[in-house]
């Protein structure tokens, strides 16, 4: 389960890149609730997504070069510089180098050598998110990859991560801890399905899945996973927003 306690290794921010922000903006608040509030002068048109005044994700333009519409997963580091070195090491690809941004912190992207791009941010006076799990945020992250065994040791060596082979429905599921802490589970790992590409995907939580993706629908978006239930997990589907940007939405079991 995600908190905000973020102990090293823990996703600790999520942010959209799209083409259009205000658009993006308007289908979100569509299907969550979300308010949106700008970043201010200096922040471009980078702002946060908020959930009863509370930042639940970030949404901004699209930086990077050839770049499409894509949520991108952060973790949380003590060292943004460490955590680049290792990816490099271990057949990571740093795309974007550790940077400061103002005093709320540092981050630094990267590829995982599966081809998944996320990301690390080292907390200034911006720790990380300040509401997960709850309804309207984030409760799960995801990464899709051709090959689930091969990215593991990558994944160990960078976050020192744990994982973990558990039963869910009719398959098994790995899932991923963090080593510190009480060692919370925060996501899973599985193979991407084929024609799709390498991938991590938020989760967000819903009071009802099935109504939040018919209202997803309503505005634009595509779905990709029809919703489905698994005893003790809890019920729901993938999608991708107007733009492209591929994310879920599930309402846990209680």
């Amino acid at each position: 389960m995600l908190t905000t306690q973020f102990s090293p290794g823990a996703p600790n921010w999520i942010d959209l890149g799209a083409p259009d922000v205000q658009g993006a903006a308007a289908f979100y608040r569509g299907v969550f609730g979300w308010s949106f509030r700008s970043a201010g002068p200096g922040g471009g048109d980078y702002g946060f997504f908020q959930q009863d005044g509370k930042t639940v994700a970030a949404l901004g333009p699209l930086m990077e070069e050839g770049a499409g519409a894509a949520w991108t997963t952060y973790f949380a580091t003590p060292d943004a510089d460490a955590s680049a070195k290792l990816v490099e090491q271990h057949g990571g690809t740093v795309r974007v180098e550790p940077s400061d941004v103002f005093t709320e912190g540092r981050m630094a992207h990267f590829t995982d050598p599966a081809g998944a791009e996320f990301a690390v941010w080292q907390g200034g006076d911006t720790a990380g998110l300040e509401l997960v799990t709850d309804q309207g945020s984030l409760g799960w992250v995801e990464l899709h990859v051709p090959d689930p065994t091969a990215v593991q040791p990558f994944y160990r060596a960078v976050f020192g991560w744990t994982v973990e082979t558990v039963p869910m429905g009719p398959m098994d599921y790995i899932v991923f801890s963090t080593a510190q802490g009480d060692n919370p589970a925060f996501g899973g790992l599985v193979q991407t399905a084929e024609g799709d590409k390498p991938r991590w995907m938020p989760y967000f939580e819903v009071a009802d899945c099935d109504a939040a993706v018919a209202r997803a629908q309503e505005l634009g978006g595509t779905v990709v996973m029809p919703a489905e239930s698994v005893e003790g997990v809890g019920r729901f589907a993938a999608l991708d927003d107007p733009f492209g940007a591929r994310f879920a939405v599930i309402t846990s079991a209680t």
